[in-house]
């Protein structure tokens, strides 16, 4: 009970400097000009987005970055408030977050406006980190590999773990990126996954994760004060990548990984439904499964509303979030 009593304090706590620390970013990204450029091809709709501030991801990192410093420091005076352990999802959310960065300034206001870095060197950077992450999380703090439901302790993958690793970090960061295209959806999802890992942590007795995971999740909630619809800011790939990247970390520290498609159930379809449409436009020569991926556009082109969408894919995902919990705790 203290452990989560803890957790939740540092949910409050997140969440009032990351709306604290709102404000001044807003008018940094609007003095700099640096709002979201909306594509031709999603609905109409979207147009009057266009020119929204974007970069809000860094209303998220920078409170949960001085945050874990800080609490790291208190070690110092013999308190611990979070473990050292948790220094890796943190440069995870740094690393990724900086490379979403520079994707998001390329397509604003670099060379490539409009269009972002190159996808392949940003896959490859991506790729890059991930692998630095997988080894340390593998020969470091050699976390527990996997946990198969409803048996006891942890299964040794050997060399097969670095590149399942790399796959979750990379498939995770991806996938939430695309889920990005609705006000709230995307830290809707995120806290909510968030939520379900950092339970399964306190669950496991990895305190220090699930502080971390709760602390993320406060900081969320701040930046979803400005993203709620109409949205005054967004994400974009600064908080996106960060987000999706720091999951797959904490999922894997877990070892509980198995139920991780459960928890992130509607980023995983977003993907899906995107890698559906390309291949069948492609073997079909110009025929589609939806009306337009990623999935989010099919249902608004349907005519639900932007609200209804964001609403019905959160009960989506509160729902198996849920489920994810009770099988990983079974």
């Amino acid at each position: 009970m203290k452990d989560a009593s803890l957790a939740i304090t540092l949910t409050g706590l997140s969440f009032m400097l990351a709306v604290i620390w709102g404000g001044p970013l807003l008018r940094i990204l609007k003095h700099f000009k640096l709002g979201k450029q909306i594509r031709v091809e999603e609905p109409d709709r979207h147009l009057i987005k266009m020119g929204t501030p974007t970069m809000g991801g860094f209303m998220i990192i920078l409170p949960v970055t001085f945050l874990t410093i800080l609490l790291n420091a208190v070690s110092i005076i013999g308190l611990e408030v979070i473990g050292r352990s948790i220094l890796v999802p943190v440069i995870a959310m740094i690393g990724f977050g900086l490379l979403g960065a520079i994707d998001d300034w390329e397509g604003i206001r670099g060379l490539r406006k409009g269009s972002g870095m190159r996808a392949r060197t940003k896959f490859l950077f991506q790729v890059l980190f991930a692998l630095g992450i997988a080894l340390v999380l593998r020969y470091v703090l050699e976390v527990p590999q996997l946990f198969w439901p409803g048996r006891e302790g942890s299964f040794d993958l050997g060399v097969f773990y670095v590149p399942i690793a790399m796959f979750i970090i990379v498939g995770s960061c991806n996938a939430v990126n695309i889920t990005d295209g609705l006000d709230g959806l995307a830290g809707m999802i995120s806290a909510t996954a968030f939520v379900a890992i950092g339970s399964i942590a306190l669950a496991q007795g990895q305190v220090f994760l699930g502080r971390f995971c709760f602390t993320l999740v406060g900081a969320t909630f701040g930046f979803l004060w400005f993203n709620a619809h109409p949205a005054e800011l967004f994400m974009g790939d600064t908080g996106a990548l960060a987000l999706g990247a720091t999951l797959g970390v904490v999922a894997l520290m877990t070892g509980q990984w198995l139920v991780f498609g459960l928890i992130l159930i509607i980023p995983v379809s977003e993907t899906l439904s995107d890698i559906l449409q390309v291949l069948y436009f492609k073997i079909t020569k110009g025929k589609r499964i939806f009306l337009m991926a990623p999935l989010h556009y099919h249902f608004e082109l349907l005519g639900w509303s932007e609200t209804q969408v964001v609403q019905r894919f959160w009960l989506i995902s509160l729902v198996f979030a849920m489920l994810g919990v009770a099988i990983a705790l079974t």
